[in-house]
């Protein structure tokens, strides 16, 4: 074989080896933009099994500090597949929530009233699952991890109409306790209007724990003196604030519906706390 003939040869062995190794797009893995919900167009990383029941379970889930959406929405391809569930990741980027409060804290932090608020998408996010994506689903369940997990505990006390059978809140940096005598962010201080406390402790929340999630300098942990008074890291800071949730109930003579469950084995891990995520909702399915 001459040099052009091994030469051609080569390439042809190139070009099929490159054809046998494309990788096709998951069917599962969706992707769409959200609009005209009274803020920038939001991104959406959705899992959508084939064949997936209309009734099935929808979970909405909260990014952290990375604006990573598409890795978390990855977390929880298999997680759907096997237990038949939908499942949508906003991606609130920096371009639009340039710092982490612009997210985490849903805007109330500047007085900007033309700055978005994100909060206000998640429930016209629903409404577009159920108008345009084939979802019959009267509730979803609400997870979030991290900065995501900020997120959610907080959106369940400003958004009293939430639909949210369920929100979980997984390893989060810090909170906001239901405190009425504390200033916000660290407290409810200053927007009681908002953010009614008595009405916050009775709507169900479930904060995961990872125990290995015990690092005092965790990258991105807030490190502040109002911090460090709710506990030296995130499973310190976990437990203060259920048990604040649970002395507000009392101060409010009100049922306390939050539960604390700890995640052995797991740290700072969005992919382990999916799991036990995962767990919490297939129980909730059941009862």
């Amino acid at each position: 074989m001459n040099f052009s003939s091994r030469l051609a040869a080569t390439l042809l062995a190139i070009v099929a080896t490159g054809c046998a190794s494309v990788v096709h797009p998951d069917p599962a893995a969706q992707q769409f933009t959200l609009s005209g919900w009274g803020g920038p167009d939001l991104r959406v990383f959705a899992v959508e099994p084939e064949g997936l029941e209309a009734d099935a379970p929808v979970v909405i889930v909260l990014h952290g500090v990375r604006r990573d959406a598409r890795d978390y929405r990855n977390n929880w391809m298999d997680l759907a597949r096997q237990h038949r569930i939908r499942v949508y990741v906003p991606e609130y980027s920096k371009l639009h929530f340039p710092a982490s409060e612009d997210y985490t804290l849903g805007g109330f932090a500047n007085a900007d009233p033309e700055r978005p608020r994100s909060y206000a998408a998640i429930e016209p996010l629903f409404d577009y699952l159920r108008a345009g994506r084939g979802v019959t689903s009267d509730d979803y369940v609400l997870f979030g991890h991290s900065a995501g997990a900020q997120f959610v505990h907080r959106f369940a006390c400003f958004e009293d109409n939430a639909r949210f059978s369920l929100a979980i809140v997984a390893n989060a940096g810090w909170y906001t306790f239901p405190d009425a005598g504390t200033k916000w962010p660290y407290g409810v201080k200053g927007v009681e209007s908002a953010c009614d406390r008595a009405t916050w402790v009775q709507k169900p929340l479930l904060i995961l724990l990872g125990v290995a999630d015990n690092d005092p300098q965790a990258e991105f942990l807030r490190r502040t003196p109002e911090a460090d008074v709710q506990g030296l890291h995130r499973l310190a800071r976990g437990h203060s604030f259920h048990a604040a949730g649970r002395a507000a109930a009392q101060e409010e003579a009100v049922s306390f519906e939050w539960n604390l469950e700890l995640v052995t084995g797991v740290g700072h891990d969005n992919a382990g706390m999916a799991q036990a995520a995962m767990a919490a909702i297939s129980r909730e399915q059941i009862e």
